[in-house]
């Protein structure tokens, strides 16, 4: 199929009178007209709409660019030259599209864009169909904390050890990014072990919880460090008799509550809080202790949200201190959006699950 003689006609007319209108114009018209009959088009049609879509846009504004580049880039074959001309726009209007959709565009135009674009670009690389080692080796490298969670989200991006190395680097005390990359079925073994050594609780907790893939190195992994926890825990002193016995007197009296607890943590009473916790989780103390002593906000937070304690009581525990450190007023705010966003269910199932790894002792999962 070929272009309509008057058209080419009208293209040439509208290159060579310098209106900016007239050239948006015929712009448009070939662009439809391409679009239309796209599937129709042979690779020297299409060379020929690529030639005269690229003099056309060459000098047109942003809006006109932008919506030229939502029309083109869904098309599976279309003009490869003003698409890499689209891409590499410094406008991000214009250059989304293209980057996130186009299938026109190679690996070399994908990597130059990732390499010298803005951040936004890089969003837009990540969120490709699919992505190769080297494109995703730049955008780990260079992106930023949302471009890296974008591209370790994206089933269909491909990384290197490199990559991954960098991913679980960039893991380290970001809990959304870990949980990602640690569910991630292509993480080499090693490089998973790694990441779930330094991952917070409530991480390896979820990754248990929701471990579609079947792999057993993510059991085996926290076993290692329950194993840890539990040496180091032993070497503390055990909590008292007669503080269990207080705190289940309580319980058989209905004066074990929100209130007590906070009256715990403020008069700084850890042994009272470990076997109040326990009691009212329904869990031994030595489920509490071993979860606290991983030394991160966040397990005060699922143990409060379980044993159904409010923000003010669950603030007293945090302000208290976890492991001889003390949560800074800052960070204890910030704690709050994830108290509320945490429900009571899910808190329910990662302390069930302290339970059944604490009874199953030593025994570690092949």
């Amino acid at each position: 199929m070929t272009a309509p003689i008057t058209v080419i006609t009208e293209l040439e007319r509208a290159i060579a009178s310098g209106s900016p209108q007239h050239r948006a114009e015929m712009l448009m018209q070939i662009a439809d007209l391409f679009v239309g009959n796209s599937p129709r088009f042979t690779n020297d049609e299409i060379s020929l709409f690529d030639d005269i879509i690229t003099r056309l846009a060459a000098e047109i504004e942003v809006s006109v660019r932008s919506l030229l580049a939502q029309r083109l880039a869904p098309i599976a074959n279309a003009p490869a030259n003003i698409m890499r001309m689209l891409a590499s726009d410094d406008e991000i209007k214009v250059a989304y599209p293209a980057l996130a959709q186009s299938e026109r565009l190679d690996e070399a135009i994908l990597v130059q864009c990732a390499r010298s674009k803005s951040q936004e670009h890089l969003l837009a690389i990540s969120r490709r169909k699919t992505l190769s080692e080297v494109v995703t080796d730049v955008l780990v490298e260079r992106g930023n904390k949302q471009v890296v969670l974008s591209a370790a989200k994206n089933r269909g991006a491909r990384f290197s050890e490199t990559g991954f190395r960098r991913l679980v680097k960039r893991s380290d005390g970001d809990d959304a990014l870990a949980a990602c990359v640690g569910s991630r079925p292509d993480i080499p073994r090693p490089l998973l072990l790694a990441l779930l050594e330094t991952a917070s609780e409530l991480v390896r907790s979820k990754l248990i919880t929701e471990n579609t893939h079947g792999r057993p190195e993510i059991n085996h992994a926290v076993a290692i460090v329950t194993d840890e926890l539990r040496v180091t825990a032993h070497a503390g002193s055990a909590i008292h008799a007669d503080t269990q016995a207080l705190v289940q007197s309580l319980k058989d009296a209905g004066q074990l509550g929100d209130e007590t607890v906070r009256t715990f943590a403020e008069d700084g009473k850890s042994e009272e809080i470990a076997a109040a916790l326990a009691c009212m989780c329904e869990v031994s103390v030595d489920v509490i202790e071993q979860a606290m002593l991983q030394g991160k906000p966040e397990t005060i937070l699922i143990l409060a949200k379980a044993a159904r304690l409010s923000w003010a009581t669950t603030k007293a525990l945090l302000s208290f201190g976890i492991r001889d450190r003390r949560v800074p007023a800052g960070e204890i705010e910030q704690c709050l959006a994830s108290f509320e966003r945490l429900n009571f269910s899910t808190a329910q199932k990662i302390v069930e699950f302290y339970k059944i790894r604490r009874a199953t002792g030593s025994a570690r999962p092949v």
